[in-house]
């Protein structure tokens, strides 16, 4: 499997090698000693793909530009790294990476009014507008990653000295968004269940009013939180925002791209969403969505003039610093996106593969879900504490017995040495990986006489 795997990728770098002759060629054709480099090339393409059908052969190529490794970690392994798993790029999205992965290809046929929203050829005005329709929201821009989504809205609405109301699980980006606007974070805390409720961001709101005479600014809320997986009522959460005449912003990183999203359903005035996490989207990537009544004001264009020169730049918008991805990153983003749309419609089968797995952990005796429970989502926290970890305190390897034990099976991604609480995802895996997946777990279990029922 691994040779494949790496004559794979020779067989791919050899063809950049060809590529490279026809990109130093003239538009008239090869010359002479182009034309034998190409021969040269095909042959060497062609003892590679033997190579391959055979399954043998020394690795030729081990590094990139002799310093970078290649990874084959979504070939030659099965990854479960929880922020990895549904960024996996799709393979119209790697297609689209090596046709346009030169800086400015998205600017080969830009024209006025010169914003990427309105390039036409390759079709990416439509595509936002494609992307709008997919969260029901009424406009809607790509961004590099969520962060700069929540900086985006947060420089727009929130001033020095302003509460911002976030969750107790937010993401440390919410907070940095939130402290380079001059506001400052006020956190909703945690049910039993490790949810956020309406209620108690209606006690918060209260609490915040009381505190210092006036509402907060803005409430940023994850839909999924990343410490646990957690699914959060946000559509009761924006009802209560909506109450207190409050914008909400949906953190939607971990749920948009892998789960149906309706952003005015839910009742959001702004809905964030990261490509690289949850997009199969090059990093980094992301879209930020707004409703009309907020569009005009997230999304303003700059009316700076020069005082010296006199110029100014149109409709350039200024919380974007004008236009935002370019090149390959919001090519394959875009390349994926049919896929991205579909995916979606199959979350249910994705959750059931999540609780599948889980299920399955849960007869090692020891073993918990950190997670609500059911599963909602495909990404957990699981506590090993009382099984694998009983192991690891007498193993020489110590915690990293397990990713041996793991790495061994083809399995990687797994917080390395962590045996006491850690996360996972099982996003995007097949049936038949989830059970390989599964079966590796309590095979290791078994070899070192932890209990498994059945």
């Amino acid at each position: 499997m691994k040779e494949q795997v790496q004559k794979t990728f020779e067989a791919l770098f050899a063809l950049e090698d060809i590529r490279e002759v026809l990109r130093e060629a003239l538009p008239t054709g090869p010359g002479p000693d182009e034309e034998r480099a190409i021969r040269e090339g095909v042959a060497r393409v062609r003892a590679i793909l033997d190579d391959l059908e055979a399954g043998t052969g020394t690795p030729a190529v081990t590094k990139i530009a002799g310093s970078l490794d290649i990874r084959n970690r979504e070939e030659a392994y099965i990854n479960i790294q929880p922020i990895q798993a549904a960024g996996r790029l799709t393979l119209e999205a790697r297609k689209a990476l090596i046709a346009y992965g030169d800086g400015y290809s998205t600017c080969d046929a830009c024209r006025k009014p010169f914003r990427l929203d309105k390039i036409t050829k390759p079709p990416i005005a439509a595509f936002h507008e494609d992307l709008a329709r997919f969260l029901n929201m009424d406009t809607v821009r790509v961004v590099p990653g969520a962060r700069r989504g929540f900086q985006a809205v947060a420089s727009t609405l929130v001033e020095k000295g302003d509460p911002v109301i976030v969750s107790a699980l937010a993401h440390y980006t919410e907070f940095l968004a939130v402290e380079a606007a001059g506001g400052v974070v006020r956190e909703v805390g945690l049910s039993k269940q490790n949810l956020v409720t309406p209620d108690a961001t209606a006690e918060k709101i209260e609490d915040v009013r009381r505190e210092t005479g006036r509402n907060p600014a803005l409430i940023m809320m994850d839909h999924v939180d990343y410490q646990f997986g957690n699914v959060h009522d946000v559509a009761g959460i924006a009802k209560v925002a909506h109450q207190y005449d409050v914008p909400f912003l949906l953190n939607g990183a971990y749920t948009v791209g892998v789960m149906p999203v309706d952003g005015k359903a839910i009742g959001a005035d702004f809905v964030v969403g990261s490509g690289h996490k949850s997009m199969a989207s090059p990093a980094p990537s992301g879209v930020l969505a707004a409703t009309a009544e907020w569009a005009p004001r997230v999304f303003r264009t700059t009316a700076m003039t020069g005082d010296v020169t006199g110029r100014t730049f149109g409709i350039k918008e200024v919380e974007n610093l004008g236009c935002t991805l370019m090149g390959g990153t919001l090519l394959s983003m875009m390349a994926s996106f049919p896929t991205v749309k579909e995916r979606t419609l199959r979350w249910d089968e994705e959750v059931k593969k999540s609780n599948y797995f889980i299920d399955t952990l849960l007869s090692i005796a020891g073993s918990r879900v950190l997670s609500e429970y059911p599963r909602k989502h495909t990404l957990s926290k699981i506590d090993t504490t009382g099984s694998f970890d009983t192991v690891a305190r007498t193993h020489k390897r110590r915690g990293f017995f397990l990713s041996d034990e793991l790495s061994k099976r083809g399995i990687v991604g797994e917080f390395a040495g962590a045996t006491r609480t850690w996360k996972l995802n099982t996003y995007g895996l097949s049936w038949k990986q989830i059970r390989y997946l599964a079966g590796a777990f309590t095979e290791i279990a078994e070899k070192y006489e932890l209990p498994v029922t059945e």
